[in-house]
């Protein structure tokens, strides 16, 4: 990665003197067929850049990653690439005010999801083409000004092998051999896309009468690889599709302005999608293979949801620079949600918010690396790394309770107002807060200063006093910040108050909204009601903190948390409860416990999936090692029981099977797991399709049952791509010293897997039963990672810095090495130590669990 970095000084010094009037983009993907493999297969780029320059004379840089440069010339000068060019940067000195920059180059295709990505699919041998920039790489496809507030409109035209379709931000059409695409509005490269090869395409169409009369007709379309078409639920997704349409145009006022929708499933892609306005791009796992839960449905819907977000926050109104991405990514995670409740069939979307996606929030709002919302992002490499639970789910946590702190109507008032007072326009922090403030009355500076200036979770905790005759005296909320990050905040909470009726249950029976403010805040309301059994701060997850408990509201909840009939409520319990674990104040044997006793009665899917995730998470790593053994044993019991308990063919059966076969380890649960493979066992209801049989086979392979000649025969049953990455991470798995060795040389020492099967090699790897085979890495881990962040890319970098940290040596000895490789590495990129900064807090979370964990021993 070196001299491909750009500073935020940089950006601004280019931004204040330049302003892009346009590009013309011509690329010849005719090379992405055909020829060898046996060096980098590049293809011909030619782009024309019009701008001009405040300061005639100047000397400035335009953006450019490229095996070679043939052609330059700057206002019709020729330059010497030789000179002018080293490799990411073209230096541009003596500029005119109006100027013309054309650059012909040979760019290279990708196997790392960066730039123009390449795959050739094992099934059919069929090539497919897409492109992947945020945050800066659409420099890898042409030459340009990389940063998001130098928009521009783009003219863009391909070449491609015959019989092969192209598509592009704009309607495009195929005239002599070259599809040209519409001029697009002015636009942030970043988000400018292509999606190329012989991909199957379905149509349909979006209507709508506008309230001034006219109509507006958006083309939809959706895309896959040929080999999954017969797996493409396309109705669906285009019926979530024109829901959000629906949804955004009845509340932002301001109608779709990209013209057509396009939707493509990409192979092999880092994200889970990318909001390039006209051309979405989305990981391909979500169309499914096999049966899944509706959790699975239901995640698919919020991620096209929050990437239509994104058509109006982010692509018409883009953030100046990389500091204020929360101003896209934070509302459309909210908007995601928020939508996907209101309009389609998935309205139990805030539980899977409060219980998965600030999971992922408060992980990162704990970290040493945490930031505030509007974080200070000084260059690319800062701004890779920022795209985290911050800016996404704590983000979308803060403006879930803005709304409630200013009200929906204010709220989406403002958006409007944003979207027409900026619209293809750049902003930061104030220009929303201005509008909040116009439209709410609200001081929105110190509200401002409170949850997006600063970092740090705060923790709630209810302080009953009870009187003699069983009526609350008082009620007050305590609230507590970390050290590091003192800061109270105001909280608009809801309390809710549970008890036990006749019949079992456990329900609400009183509730009160109050502003939290300062060390302890006094519920007024909540005076003379009858004794709880369990006081739940933040009922209804209004605000963003971690929840604590009384002793008789935890005592209440180790009885009868699966009594609790609210299932947002039920949610709330037990995410509070991880938190508990997590920050070593629950033994995570009581936590697997609490699963193994009350999760079969969860009803929902997501929230179950959680759980198992959760208990698998709390056995690795937070458990005594000394008693690993037994709960691995305990969770593999009570997994099959729930296993054949559970109805027949239903999805929680389903979550139930795969969970199981995470856990399983002993001889008689990896011979079901063969049974079942085999066809000499059975489950009533239970279908073991390809991808099930998968998850089963990883065990028995991790634990020698399945060698390399089972792997393969599954291979030959699934030989497609999706199949390939199962296999990898399979022979990655196995238990052998030899296994391990391949393994990790494959991914530290050569750069010839792709970027999908780098991620299932390191996930084959690092298997939890064998953490005497990877020990001997854990010290190579650290001598190898700065040659590889140097000389990867920068998304293989993270993958393997953070896949291969030795989490699984979680000993002292390993929290001393990373602690001697940051003091004797201080001047290694910011990123990188970034990175192992937040590996080693995470190894030394676990040992505290560990030492909560084995003090009950």
């Amino acid at each position: 990665m070196p001299g491909e970095n750009l500073s935020r000084d940089e950006a601004r010094e280019r931004a204040a003197l330049l302003s892009v009037e346009g590009y013309e983009v011509s690329l010849d993907l005719r090379s992405a067929v055909g020829g060898s493999d046996a060096g980098p297969r590049t293809f011909r780029s030619v782009t024309t850049i019009r701008f001009r320059s405040a300061e005639p004379g100047a000397a400035t840089f335009a953006d450019l990653i490229a095996p070679s440069v043939t052609a330059l010339s700057l206002n019709g000068r020729d330059l010497d690439p030789g000179a002018v060019f080293d490799g990411s940067r073209i230096l541009l000195e003596d500029l005119a005010e109006d100027n013309e920059l054309v650059v012909d180059a040979q760019c290279a295709y990708s196997r790392t999801g960066e730039g123009m990505h390449r795959f050739v699919d094992p099934e059919d041998g069929e090539v497919y083409l897409y492109t992947q920039y945020e945050p800066a790489d659409s420099r890898r496809v042409f030459a340009n000004f990389e940063q998001p507030d130098l928009k521009a409109p783009f003219r863009f035209e391909v070449r491609a092998p015959e019989g092969w379709v192209v598509w592009s931000n704009g309607v495009g059409e195929l005239a002599d051999g070259v599809w040209k695409f519409a001029e697009t509005k002015p636009i942030s490269t970043y988000i400018t896309a292509f999606v190329a090869g012989p991909y199957h395409y379905v149509t349909d169409s979006y209507e709508r009468v506008l309230e001034d009369g006219t109509r507006l007709e958006i083309p939809l379309g959706a895309m896959c690889r040929k080999g999954l078409a017969r797996h493409f639920d396309s109705d669906d997704v285009f019926l979530v599709t024109k829901q959000g349409l629906d949804f955004f145009h009845d509340n932002f006022d301001y109608p779709y302005p990209f013209g057509k929708y396009d939707q493509a499933f990409v192979p092999e892609y880092n994200l889970g999608a990318m909001e390039n306005p006209g051309l979405v791009t989305f990981r391909e796992e979500f169309i499914f293979r096999g049966r899944v839960t509706q959790a699975s449905y239901e995640r698919r819907a919020n991620v096209i949801l929050h990437e239509m977000a994104h058509m109006w926050f982010g692509d018409l109104v883009t953030m100046v620079w990389w500091d204020d991405l929360w101003l896209k990514e934070s509302f459309a995670d909210f908007m995601g949600t928020f939508s996907m409740v209101e309009a389609t069939r998935f309205t139990n979307g805030w539980i899977t918010f409060a219980n998965n996606r600030k999971s992922w929030a408060y992980r990162a709002d704990q970290l040493p690396s945490t930031h505030p919302i509007t974080a200070d992002i000084r260059d690319l490499e800062d701004a890779k790394l920022n795209f985290d639970g911050i800016t996404y789910a704590k983000g979308a946590s803060v403006l879930k309770q803005l709304v409630a702190y200013v009200g929906r109507d204010a709220f989406l008032e403002g958006a409007r107002r944003y979207f027409k007072r900026h619209a293809y326009g750049n902003t930061q922090l104030g220009d929303l807060l201005s509008v909040l403030e116009e439209t709410s009355g609200r001081d929105m500076a110190t509200w401002s200063r409170s949850w997006l200036q600063t970092a740090g979770v705060n923790s709630l905790t209810p302080q009953v006093i009870l009187s003699a005759e069983g009526r609350v005296t008082e009620l007050a909320i305590l609230q507590e910040a970390a050290e590091s990050h003192p800061e109270l905040r105001p909280h608009r909470v809801a309390v809710g108050l549970y008890r036990r009726s006749p019949d079992g249950a456990v329900e609400r029976y009183a509730r009160a909204e109050v502003d939290v403010e300062g060390p302890r805040t006094v519920v007024g309301e909540l005076v003379g009601t009858e004794a709880p059994d369990l006081v739940l701060v933040n009922d209804d997850d209004l605000t963003y903190c971690k929840i604590r408990f009384d002793e008789g509201s935890l005592a209440a909840l180790r009885d009868g948390l699966g009594d609790i009939t609210d299932p947002l409520a039920r949610a709330l319990c037990w995410s509070a409860l991880w938190n508990l674990t997590r920050d070593a104040l629950m033994p995570a044997r009581d936590f697997i416990d609490l699963v193994l006793r009350f999760a079969g009665r969860e009803t929902d899917i997501g929230v179950l999936q959680m759980l198992h995730a959760w208990a698998n998470s709390a056995l690795t790593h937070y458990a005594a090692p000394e008693w690993r053994e037994e709960g691995g044993r305990l969770l593999a019991e009570g997994a099959l029981r729930e296993l054949r308990l559970t109805e027949p063919g239903s999805q929680h059966q389903l979550t139930w099977a795969r969970f199981f076969a995470a856990v399983a380890s002993g001889e008689a649960d990896l011979q079901l797991l063969q049974g079942l493979l085999e066809g000499t066992a059975k489950i009533d209801g239970l279908e073991v399709d390809q991808e099930l049989r998968w998850a089963f086979l990883e065990p028995l392979a991790a634990h020698g049952v399945a060698d390399e000649g089972v792997i393969a025969a599954e291979l030959a049953r699934d030989d497609t791509a999706s199949g390939k990455r199962h296999q990898v991470r399979c022979l990655a798995a196995r238990p052998s010293a030899a296994v391990k060795a391949q393994a990790w040389a494959s991914v530290v020492e050569s750069d010839s897997l792709s970027n999908a099967l780098v991620e299932a090699t390191i996930a084959g790897f690092a298997q939890s039963s064998h953490r005497e085979l990877t020990a001997p890495y854990a010290s190579k881990y650290f001598e190898v990672i700065e040659r590889v962040w140097g000389e990867r890319s920068i998304q293989i970098g993270m993958d393997v810095v953070r896949g291969l940290f030795p989490s699984l040596q979680d000993s002292r000895g390993t929290l001393e090495a990373a602690d001697a490789w940051l003091a004797a590495h201080g001047a290694a990129a910011p990123a990188l130590r970034r990175l192992v900064l937040e590996a080693r807090d995470d190894l030394g979370r676990v040992l505290r669990g560990q030492a909560c964990d084995g003090a009950v021993g």
